[in-house]
């Protein structure tokens, strides 16, 4: 008895009999099993991407205050510690939660500058001196613009915040910002 005999008695059915598949038939069958697997693989990766970006981003924010005249600010901030993270700061972006920002670490006082190339959102720029204490601020900066800004003096960092923020709290030169970054004397 063949092998395809045997098959078909386990199953039930007469012995010799064997069924055939049409081979388009087959082949269309394997095809659309191969493209529904390949889908669902990509949409596992994709939903694993997002969670552990999601993740990430949560991991990497910061807790931030700026004590003014009018009392202190929290904010929660992601770091820019190296040349890419810098370079790429918050370009392309097309939301920031109005108590988020990103806080630039030169790691040394430098005279900093910045732009807003490929920054789609109006931001406020905090120039902070290494011991924390505002050196100046660029208010409702153009988005995608050219236009170099700079800080004015050497400062270790430079807090980027929703346009706006700044006069809203009321938040001036002078005042003190509070972060593990910045040592006051």
């Amino acid at each position: 008895m063949s092998l395809n005999a045997v098959f078909s008695s386990a199953s039930g059915e007469k012995a010799g009999r064997t069924e055939r598949r049409r081979p388009a038939e087959h082949g269309r069958r394997t095809f659309l099993g191969s493209a529904f697997a390949l889908l669902v693989l990509g949409i596992f990766l994709a939903l694993s991407a997002f969670d552990a970006t999601s993740v990430g981003a949560a991991e990497a924010l910061q807790r931030l205050e700026i004590v003014s005249a009018n009392g202190p600010h929290v904010f929660e901030v992601e770091l820019a510690r190296n040349n890419a993270e810098r370079e790429k700061g918050l370009m392309f972006r097309r939301y920031l939660p109005k108590n988020r920002g990103m806080l630039f670490d030169f790691g040394k006082p430098e005279p900093a500058t910045m732009w807003m190339e490929n920054t789609y959102l109006p931001l406020d720029m905090l120039f902070i001196r290494a011991d924390g204490t505002v050196a100046r601020i660029e208010t409702n900066t153009e988005p995608l613009s050219r236009r170099v800004i700079a800080a004015g003096e050497p400062v270790l960092g430079v807090l980027e915040l929703n346009a706006g923020v700044c006069d809203e709290l009321g938040i001036k030169a002078g005042d003190r910002v509070m972060h593990p970054l910045f040592k006051p004397h």
